[in-house]
């Protein structure tokens, strides 16, 4: 909940609440005008009546409440001047906030300002509204779950879990592909909790050198190698609070048996010394890969996944969840309009029809960069069109005839193959391995972290297979 204080008092004139459905619900002018009156209000039967029947000769484009109601964000507008159905004019600066309920839409709230036009007065005005913006903004950037845009029944599930286990001791992870929004989860959690913010933690896993892992995470005492020194880790940093453990399965094997006891008991011995530390820490952990298909693979051991489990939280890939595409187009044309400074106002069939059937293996992330990108490169029009779509998207959705044609020959050999022959396995995966990683370094325009983004596998893990595989 955003705690402004006694900015809304000293800052703003008017509080204006309309429903999902576009109804008028609150309007404190009518309090503002006639709460000293007791004779009937011209404006009483504005409650309960639809906005667009009010003021018929908005802009509906440029309208705050239709921006934040379509756009599901904070939307500013200073210097606003419009009408109601009675003639009456108003000049105004405007803050809407979209209100969620369940992680559904319910309302929005325009909070707004008289505006005067020149003068120290006007330049007094302005600088109220700004800090108010200002504060606003400050507030509304902590994540909550209101954060998390989805229509998506399997999502609104996992936000509900997520909210519950946000409060219990126990473990949580969090799973799923490259872009679904694990770390947006984490952040909700983190800030539902209500861990103090110096007692909150973050650590990248794969971004730590194997060899200090676990130095970093349960902190070392002077001597216990060359050149250590008395050093608190993450565990002690984060007594009382919370840790998050991204790319949890990029800690070293032998370093998670050692985590484990932490789970199990809150305690833990610094690297080189001689006495347990007891710690009260919440962790919350995530993974881009399927936790059975890494303990197969052998870096990630079952007891450990195991005291995760009972806290496990399960995010489905944008590809299954086709209702949130339309929503999140929306969104981020809002917000790239905003920092391009454009006045993009959707896409065409086409580009609808094309994201629709898209796989998004990059899920919300990678349709974020499309957007930004389409945004970024388009000039003198409103609608964006298949023109604007990133070239390895088209080739992903338009096979590439080199690819399909390796296919068939794969699957020639295959069928040729007489059944007391053994099956080049091997062979065929290593090819097929090969394609894929060449496929993903040229979407990718040769930046390894990207390619491994979209391929949903460490970046250590790229090298690796890359190094292996190479011609």
């Amino acid at each position: 909940m955003l705690n402004i204080g006694n900015l809304i008092i000293e800052s703003l004139d008017y509080i204006f609440i309309v429903d999902k459905d576009y109804n008028i619900i609150y309007n404190s002018r009518f309090d503002r005008h006639f709460s000293e009156k007791s004779g009937e209000s011209p404006w009483a039967d504005m409650v309960n009546r639809n906005f667009f029947e009010v003021y018929p000769d908005l802009d509906r484009e440029n309208s705050n409440i239709v921006r934040s109601m379509e756009t599901q964000s904070i939307v500013v507008n200073k210097k606003q001047r419009y009408w109601d159905y009675m003639g009456r004019e108003y000049f105004t600066n405007n803050v809407t906030i979209p209100l969620r309920r369940k992680g559904e839409l319910a309302a929005v709230v325009e909070l707004a300002s008289d505006a005067k036009e020149g003068g120290t007065d006007s330049t007094e005005d302005d600088r109220r509204f700004e800090e108010f913006v200002s504060h606003l903004k400050k507030e509304a950037s902590l994540i909550t779950f209101d954060s998390i845009l989805t229509k998506n029944r399997e999502m609104r599930a996992c936000i509900e879990k997520a909210r519950f286990l946000s409060r219990l001791p126990s473990p949580t992870l969090i799973c799923g592909e490259t872009g679904t929004g694990k770390e947006l989860f984490a952040q909700a959690m983190i800030t539902y909790s209500g861990a103090p913010r110096s007692k909150v933690v973050i650590q990248n896993c794969a971004t730590v050198p194997e060899n200090l892992m676990e130095a970093i995470l349960f902190g070392t005492v002077k001597g216990a190698y060359t050149d250590a020194q008395n050093k608190e880790g993450l565990f002690a940093q984060a007594d009382g609070g919370v840790l998050f453990l991204d790319e949890l399965n990029s800690i070293p094997f032998q370093v998670q048996s050692k985590l484990l006891r932490v789970l199990q008991d809150g305690t833990f011995r610094p690297l080189g010394s001689s006495v347990d530390r007891q710690v009260d820490v919440k962790v919350i952990g995530a993974m881009n890969i399927d936790p059975v298909e890494a303990i197969e693979r052998k870096i990630l051991r079952s007891d450990f996944f195991y005291r995760f489990s009972g806290g496990l939280i399960d995010l489905p890939p944008l590809r299954q969840r086709k209702e949130d595409i339309d929503l999140y187009i929306r969104y981020y044309i809002e917000y790239y309009n905003d920092v391009y400074n454009k006045e993009i106002q959707g896409i065409d069939r086409q580009v609808r029809k094309l994201f629709q059937d898209y796989s998004w293996e990059g899920n919300v992330r990678e349709l974020k960069n499309t957007i930004e990108s389409m945004i970024a490169s388009v000039s003198g029009q409103r609608v964006l069109t298949r023109e604007q779509i990133p070239e390895y998207m088209l080739r992903r959705m338009d096979p590439d005839p080199q690819t399909a044609e390796k296919t068939a020959r794969v699957r020639e050999q295959m069928e040729q193959i007489r059944e007391d022959e053994k099956i080049p396995y091997y062979m065929i995966l290593e090819e097929t391995e090969r394609e894929m990683l060449h496929r993903a370094m040229t979407m990718a325009g040769g930046n390894k972290t990207r390619a491994a983004e979209i391929l949903g596998i460490p970046r250590k893990t790229l090298d690796y297979r890359l190094e292996k595989l190479k011609p």
